[in-house]
């Protein structure tokens, strides 16, 4: 019997540590899906985004906010610009009355930005 308690142990810490392997071989994987993401992302709100100087297309950046041994967190956002891009993205009300159309760039480009994410992870777990 105790021959058979020393076997399961054995077992046990060895699947242990094969998902402690897999974890960190995928940690590596996922921060490099999320910077893909987020670089995806700041693309397609330059590419979308309505020109006159182009200043604001240029404006955009990706900045990591957290990272942790295992997570990682990006944001998107525009440098000094950030409430033209609000009233870009919804239109606004004009002084003299009626409302500036509105110029939707930010929700598709992040749309775009989780789904390749979505895609990336799913590869990635599946190629391990």
């Amino acid at each position: 019997m105790a021959g058979k308690k020393v076997a399961v142990d054995g077992l046990a810490d060895a699947v242990a540590g094969m998902l402690d392997e897999y974890a960190r071989a995928t940690e590596q994987d996922m921060k490099k899906a999320v910077r893909d993401a987020g670089n995806t992302v700041k693309k397609a709100i330059g590419e979308g985004a309505p020109v006159k100087t182009g200043k604001y297309a240029k404006s955009w950046a990706v900045k990591t906010t957290k990272e942790t041994a295992n997570a990682l967190e990006v944001t998107v956002h525009s440098r000094n610009r950030y409430q033209l891009a609000h009233l870009l993205e919804h239109g606004h009300a004009k002084r003299n009355g009626g409302r500036t159309r509105a110029i939707p760039h930010i929700a598709p480009a992040e749309q775009q930005g989780i789904e390749q994410l979505e895609r990336d992870i799913e590869r990635s777990l599946r190629n391990g």
